[in-house]
């Protein structure tokens, strides 16, 4: 008996229901963890996302962090065999872990095992780290050697480097965050140099010492200006305080 148009028809969508569902699934990208859904793991050696900086010292107490830089971002490594006062038991095959903390929050997390460490194959890294972590185990490629899980609010890396498994977990909104603060910079400082007029002359300004006379704008001198005559000046305004005027080429 030849089946129906509508029969087959039907029969088709449920083919691709379950191709387009086992794609997905072998991916890797039907992660929806969070990050409050993640336990501790062995792997990530006490450390998790949301820690805050005094957390972290409790934890290392020889931890240095660098200065906050204009986005609110501090980072700090910490190489257990390069410190003679870190317990190492605490630390077994690890090279380094650098931690990365957003407003005096925890946001990245990069761990680098040594040669040493149990598991040195990156596929069978990656299952033990998705047991440790209640996540799925199939990741998708990232760049040319690693792997990566993408799920609700965190993103998983592992690759292997120097012979050992490294593996990163860092929080998605992050970036993010760090990204609109950098444009509401950028924006801030467009409206400085619109409203005072300097444009790029807030950058340093050459002057020739012997003819008295200066570049901006992106214009240059005819020569090579010798260097016992070179100097340099914040602005306009200091250039010509110090009687210096502005070169013929650089008039608009």
């Amino acid at each position: 008996m030849i089946p129906s148009r509508s029969a087959s028809l039907i029969s088709l969508q449920i083919f691709w229901f379950f191709f387009f569902v086992g794609v997905l699934t072998v991916s890797g990208q039907q992660c929806t963890a969070k990050i409050s859904d993640l336990p501790p793991a062995a792997e990530l050696l006490g450390f998790h996302l949301g820690m805050t900086r005094d957390e972290v010292k409790a934890r290392v107490p020889q931890t240095v962090f660098g200065k906050t830089d204009s986005f609110g971002v501090v980072k700090t490594t910490i190489n257990p065999y390069f410190d003679p006062k870190i317990d190492k038991t605490k630390f077994e095959s690890v090279r380094s872990v650098s931690l990365d903390l957003l407003d005096d929050r925890l946001v990245s997390i990069w761990i680098g095992f040594d040669e040493t460490y149990k598991i040195q194959l990156l596929d069978e890294f990656i299952k033990s780290v998705a047991r440790s972590l209640h996540v799925p185990e199939n990741w998708s490629s990232w760049k040319s050697r690693g792997q990566q899980l993408r799920c609700a609010d965190f993103q998983l890396i592992a690759t292997i480097v120097a012979g050992g498994p490294t593996l990163r977990l860092l929080t998605l909104a992050a970036d993010d965050t760090i990204a609109a603060r950098r444009l509401a910079k950028e924006d801030a400082d467009s409206a400085v140099v619109e409203s005072t007029g300097e444009g790029t002359e807030t950058s340093e300004i050459l002057a020739d010492s012997q003819r008295k006379i200066f570049y901006i704008n992106g214009c240059h001198p005819a020569k090579d200006i010798p260097e016992a005559n070179r100097v340099t000046f914040k602005s306009k305004q200091e250039a010509e305080k110090a009687g210096f005027k502005l070169a013929e080429n650089c008039h608009q």
